[in-house]
């Protein structure tokens, strides 16, 4: 079976002519920020946490096929009787990939998508320390489906270019 497989992956880069390359180069920490502005009396408070979760990534181009995808999660706790923010965390993990052989879809699926998914556990794990080392009850991000994001962002443009289309014809109707 293992043979098949490889036969069909020397296919496919044949018939493109290139073979499509996602290499690691590095993965590091850019910014961390971890703020607990109501300690110590947030602690003598009811535990009813409310959490608030940001996450966008961005993609840098280093060099010919060197990317730099960061990805930025921000979370808010705050407290649901008082609504006293417990805490305030950021992460930005970065990573240099190198990355060739894609079409300009299949990029920005890989920049959007595919890196920023390896990016995720380590960004899980570094908030889930500051967390930790502020001495908060644990908090484990739920896994994020980046396929699912970038389908969504897809169907968004999609409908953007649609809106306009229309408005673009209802003008030349009017006039």
């Amino acid at each position: 079976m293992s043979e098949k497989n490889e036969q069909n992956v020397a296919t496919e880069s044949e018939d493109s002519g290139t073979q499509a390359t996602l290499e690691i180069q590095r993965i590091y920490v850019k910014d961390i920020s971890f703020e607990a502005p109501n300690l110590p009396h947030i602690f003598q408070q009811e535990w009813k946490p409310q959490l608030k979760f940001d996450l966008n990534t961005e993609a840098t181009q280093l060099s010919e096929d060197l990317y730099e995808v960061c990805l930025n999660i921000s979370t808010e706790t705050t407290l649901e009787d008082s609504g006293d923010v417990a805490f305030i965390c950021e992460v930005k993990q970065a990573g240099v990939f190198t990355i060739s052989g894609l079409d300009d879809m299949q990029m920005a699926h890989c920049l959007t998508s595919q890196c920023p998914n390896m990016l995720f556990p380590y960004a899980r794990e570094l908030i889930a320390n500051l967390v930790n080392r502020g001495t908060f009850p644990a908090l484990n991000l739920s896994p994020v489906n980046f396929d699912a994001l970038f389908l969504d962002y897809l169907q968004r443009q999609q409908d953007q270019a649609e809106k306009v289309e229309e408005k673009e014809e209802n003008s030349k109707e009017i006039h």
